[in-house]
């Protein structure tokens, strides 16, 4: 049972980094390499999460067959509680079957320490040695792949060097300490110890983001007015970014054409001029081989190569940041029209949820599950009830990991909520209690954690985009990120619950996650005063957190929040309001045209295959003659023919004029075009 639980759990887990992958990267265009670190830097991180708390319920196992045996644990020189051999337990365990069950998920003590030095050391391989390495080449603009191993290697040279120089600092004070030895246990621990620190260092700040605004924002949601406001002020936000983008793609694909027209067929040059080319968007490409046959320019200057390498990061960034905002744009309109039709639907006495554009929402799940009236009930009853629900909940939750990390040092009393949960667990062998508890605290504590990772956003350096729109920097910065954070944030629970001896001083058996780790006690700075006191911080940052300190900082730097009380906030969302009902009213022409096009294809589809008589066209003809037949504004222009070619084109009096951009960013669309249904900036 013991094997197939551990098992599932890997193969789950291996599923779950893949969606998200998926989800967020683009499996199919994007280069091997980087999902496949990516990939596997997320599927080690999750496997730490969902396997700590079986290695939890094996120990506290063992501790009870160490006790019920009357051992007491023997001490390294390390300051380190040796972890009891297989051949004792196995002869205790026959005294101790009445007083100590096996848990159903029990492992064997020679599996969990040989997967954790596996996995912690890939995982650390992975985030200080070659994701850096491959976010360096996946960005770089060279040509080859010499060149972009000798682009990473330059570029990380600082890097590196920064980690040999702390390395041989620390092997000087190891070797100067008159308490230690050079030994490459200690060397090892000193370096785990060290990645830690800075990892709890960063750890402590998202958390206290995240203990508050996850509560927050499921209260929030379930107040439609607050979700349509922050939507419209998403949308007069992204609709600036949107313009940038697209201003940037031009001139970039300007000095990309400069550069093209420049450079001739025979040119030693031209190769690497086809490659950037193949970077740039179709209709660019196409202008600019239209263009390169009447170009009459003289050769001005020629480019070099590391110019061409720079103008071809540029064109991979700007066409990169150029989609990402066309998808969000896309996602934010139709969540907005959505967020719109709940709002009509509310005050709706026949209790049907009406759909602004219905063809977009068809489907089997929908005529028959998901119905209109059901679909009522949810988006206007149950919905706002169930997200309070969730909201009160998740603020438990956070009470009791903020109030365990600032008491969970005291273990006489016991204090921490956590450890108290586990310990009464422990007293009745309740090992599925131990193993529950332990799972929803620390996936609690994660998603905190990891929900922060995939909001913030560092300029434009730094961005996971769903809907596979993430950049191959963003993925393998996110894949660094966890690699740094879980480590950390798992020996912080253990010290919650009590479990980490260096923290609680007490004489117990160790998990193999933290033997593996090593001990602490080789540093008393760092087990006794930074591990202990600096997660309190976490207590300050939820109260600046709840009164949206740092966003009212990022307001006043340039860094548009969303606040309700500011007058900026109150604007844009006007301007997002305007910008939506120009979006709504060339949604609405662009589907009638397309409604249009339907029916005229299905009729003429229809005479074509039955054949047209000389009656049927007198009939067609006085249909033609009616007064509000759309035919009869296009007779004058020439035959039947004619007038069907014009039917299947949109004529709209206001195409003509181009599409623009007022100054000071604002968004307008002025120039509906079904083609390109979003590209009108």
């Amino acid at each position: 049972m013991s094997a197939a639980a551990l098992s599932v759990v890997v193969v789950v887990v291996f599923f779950l980094a893949l969606y998200l992958l998926q989800r967020y990267g683009d499996l199919w265009k994007q280069q091997r390499m980087v999902l496949f670190g990516t990939l596997l830097s997320w599927y080690l991180c999750f496997l730490i999460v969902f396997i700590l708390p079986l290695d939890v319920s094996t120990t506290v196992y063992n501790q009870c067959i160490y006790d019920s045996s009357n051992h007491t644990p023997s001490f390294s020189q390390a300051g380190q509680i040796d972890q009891p051999k297989t051949s004792s337990l196995s002869h205790s365990s026959l005294s101790a079957t009445k007083t100590c069950e096996k848990p159903w998920s029990y492992i064997p003590d020679d599996v969990l320490p040989i997967f954790w030095r596996v996995v912690y050391w890939t995982s650390q391989f992975l985030t200080w040695l070659l994701l850096p390495f491959m976010q360096s080449y996946a960005q770089s603009g060279a040509f080859s792949r010499v060149g972009k191993i000798k682009t990473a290697l330059i570029e990380n040279a600082i890097y590196y060097g920064t980690y040999l120089l702390i390395f041989i600092f620390l092997l000087i004070y190891v070797a100067a300490h008159p308490k230690w030895k050079l030994r490459w246990t200690e060397i090892q621990t000193i370096c785990i110890t060290a990645a830690n620190t800075w990892g709890l260092f960063l750890l402590v700040l998202l958390l206290g983001y995240g203990l508050v605004e996850i509560p927050r924002s499921y209260w929030l949601s379930s107040s439609h007015e607050f979700l349509l406001a922050k939507t419209y002020f998403k949308v007069a936000k992204l609709a600036t970014e949107k313009a940038s983008a697209e201003e940037n793609l031009a001139d970039v694909m300007e000095e990309v054409a400069d550069v093209h027209e420049s450079v001739r067929f025979n040119h030693i040059f031209k190769k690497h001029i086809d490659t950037i080319l193949t970077k740039c968007p179709v209709k660019y490409q196409e202008e600019m081989g239209r263009n390169v046959d009447s170009s009459q320019r003289e050769h001005i200057s020629l480019p070099t190569k590391s110019g061409l390498i720079k103008l071809h990061k540029k064109v991979i960034s700007a066409v990169q940041r150029h989609s990402q905002t066309q998808v969000q744009w896309s996602i934010l309109v139709d969540q907005i029209f959505h967020l719109e039709d709940v709002a009509k639907s509310q005050t709706s006495l026949l209790r049907i949820f009406t759909h602004s554009f219905p063809s977009a929402h068809s489907g089997w799940i929908r005529r028959f599950v998901y119905t209109p009236t059901v679909e009522w009930y949810w988006e206007c009853v149950f919905r706002r009830v169930i997200c309070r629900l969730l909201s009160v909940l998740l603020a438990l939750l956070s009470a009791a990991v903020v109030w365990s990390e600032c008491t969970f040092f005291s273990t006489h009393p016991v204090l921490s909520l956590f450890a108290v949960f586990v310990q009464k667990a422990e007293q009745h062998h309740n090992y599925l209690c131990i193993e529950m508890v332990c799972f929803i605290s620390i996936l609690f504590m994660c998603v905190c954690v990891y929900s922060t990772v995939f909001r913030i956003r560092f300029f434009n350096y730094y961005h996971l985009v769903p809907h596979h729109q993430t950049d191959a920097y963003s993925l393998q910065f996110s894949g660094m990120l966890f690699c740094r954070l879980t480590p950390p944030l798992c020996l912080n629970f253990l010290g919650l619950i009590h479990m980490d001896s260096a923290i609680s001083h007490q004489d117990r058996i160790q998990t193999s996650y933290t033997f593996i780790m090593g001990s602490m006690r080789l540093l008393p700075v760092i087990s006794d005063g930074f591990y202990i006191y600096y997660p309190m911080l976490v207590l300050l940052l939820c109260i600046a957190t709840f009164f949206n300190l740092g966003s009212r900082c990022l307001n006043l730097l340039g860094f548009h929040q969303y606040i309700t009380d500011d007058d900026l906030t109150s604007d844009l969302v006007e301007e997002g309001k305007e910008l939506i009902r120009r979006e709504r009213r060339k949604r609405q022409r662009a589907e009638d045209g397309e409604n249009r096009r339907w029916a005229w294809r299905e009729r003429y589809a229809t005479q074509a295959a039955t054949g047209q008589t000389k009656a049927g066209y007198a009939e067609l003809k006085e249909d033609q003659n009616k007064p509000e037949s759309h035919t009869d504004v296009n007779r004058r222009d020439g035959s039947a023919e004619e007038q069907h070619t014009r039917l299947l084109q949109d004529d709209f009096s206001d195409e003509g004029l181009s599409s623009r951009r007022s100054t000071g960013g604002r968004y307008r669309s002025l120039s509906p075009s079904l083609t390109n249904l979003f590209g009108d900036v």
